[in-house]
């Protein structure tokens, strides 16, 4: 009962803030172009939906090319780390003065190089995702028992076969978490790239909207980003339900 109690507590709170939202809109009577109410906010979602899904195709689509790219580069990369200490020096800095730089920043430079076409916006994903995966993944490999990997050894295992039967396996619960926060940043990191330079997607239509001062429709097309966001990170967790049992065991052991 407890559990059950924690999982809702999350839905409570937010549920308790848009009525307190509702009621303070309502009884200032604030104007629409100030602040929405969360109904104008819904009425508006739902009249604009058939809009908001074309657009949100087109970012979708931007947010996992990129989550593909950063996913391959990253295993890639986490491996080489991993199995070669001096590049793990040499790259690993790299890596963390890249998270330094707002990604707002780099978006017009990348347009100046690439067009406004659609790479610029999954380039801007792909570094928004790259270091989370690369970073939780080359983690989970390096926090491997040394006895495991001793005693693959002395089977006469070699050094790929090591990666494919110990360390990979083992590294997936950290490679996971990390998928899950590259998950949720991608479909920002795609509306970052559509706010500089685009024709089309949610970076695009908020654009619009805000210009017009249409603060229904900015708000509503923030509901939509939260879900794909949301919708995105429920994918991974579905991912790892799939590619670990172990976990769909400990799942229904806590139901």
């Amino acid at each position: 009962m407890k559990k059950h109690l924690s999982h809702l507590a999350p839905v409570i709170v937010v549920a308790v803030l848009l009525i307190f939202w509702e009621l303070i809109v309502q009884l200032l009577d604030i104007p629409l172009y100030v602040l929405p109410a969360p109904s104008d906010m819904l009425k508006t979602f739902v009249t604009e939906f058939p809009t908001l899904a074309g657009h949100a195709g087109v970012t979708v689509m931007e947010a996992l090319v990129g989550m593909g790219i950063s996913f391959l580069v990253g295993i890639l990369t986490g491996i080489v780390m991993d199995a070669m200490p001096l590049v793990r020096r040499c790259i690993y800095p790299i890596l963390v003065v890249t998270q330094t730089v707002p990604v707002i920043v780099l978006a017009p430079i990348f347009i100046i190089y690439m067009g406004f076409g659609y790479a610029p916006k999954i380039l801007t994903v792909v570094l928004m995702c790259f270091f989370p995966i690369v970073v939780s993944f080359c983690d989970g490999l390096g926090e491997m028992d040394q006895g495991y990997l001793n005693l693959v050894k002395t089977y006469g295992g070699s050094k790929w076969q090591i990666y494919r039967i110990v360390k990979i396996p083992a590294a997936m619960i950290s490679l996971l978490s990390g998928l899950k926060v590259a998950a949720t940043y991608s479909i920002s990191g795609a509306v970052v790239g559509e706010w500089i330079a685009s024709q089309s997607g949610l970076g695009y239509y908020l654009i619009r909207a805000k210009n017009g001062y249409m603060l229904d429709k900015v708000f509503a097309c923030v509901l939509m980003i939260v879900i794909l966001s949301l919708l995105m990170n429920g994918a991974v967790k579905l991912f790892g339900y799939l590619v670990l049992p172990s976990r769909r065991k400990h799942r229904r052991q806590e139901v």
